[in-house]
């Protein structure tokens, strides 16, 4: 998926659920803070995406725009309708969004995560393909390891989990080569 392709989900979630702001949490919210990101972080066709004062429409936007629908047989992309709890985020990542609004989202809102918060999101969840995202983060430099350990300790985890993240975050790191 590319900004374009963002921005048109953006506008297609708007025209279906009537609301006018979006957060959008999976990996492609890169497209937010980063525009055109290296190939590695465009290589899913799906956005996560929910209407940020109203999460319960998510479903609205899944039934109409998401996977196999007649939009994604059409376009080649889609969202995934998700609600907050999708992703555990550290305290404050509100406050850190990243605004994708213009034209081509009809001028709607949506709000990307930044890339710090989505490196930890996808950390949290650790599976194979969050590895690499997080580890590609680190390579290119669109996270430093400082910043993302300093977040450990405002992540919603019982204290073992943290050490754990702390611990699986430096391994990544140490295993860039």
């Amino acid at each position: 998926m590319n900004r374009d392709e963002l921005e048109h989900l953006i506008r297609a979630s708007g025209a279906i659920t009537n609301q006018y702001e979006f957060v959008i949490v999976g990996s492609q919210s890169i497209l937010g803070p980063i525009p055109y990101p290296e190939p590695e972080f465009k290589m899913s066709a799906e956005a996560d995406i929910y209407p940020r004062y109203a999460p319960d429409l998510a479903d609205q936007i899944d039934g109409s725009i998401g996977e196999g629908s007649a939009f994604h047989l059409n376009y080649g992309f889609y969202a995934q309708g998700v609600g907050p709890e999708t992703a555990v985020l550290p305290e404050g990542w509100e406050g850190r969004l990243h605004k994708v609004q213009n034209g081509n989202t009809d001028n709607r809102i949506g709000w990307c995560l930044d890339v710090a918060d989505l490196f930890m999101s996808k950390a949290v969840a650790a599976r194979s393909k969050d590895q690499l995202f997080c580890r590609a983060l680190l390579k290119y430099g669109h996270v430093q390891l400082q910043q993302v350990l300093n977040l450990v300790p405002c992540m919603p985890l019982a204290d073992d989990e943290r050490t754990r993240l702390a611990l699986r975050i430096r391994r990544w790191a140490k295993h860039l080569g």
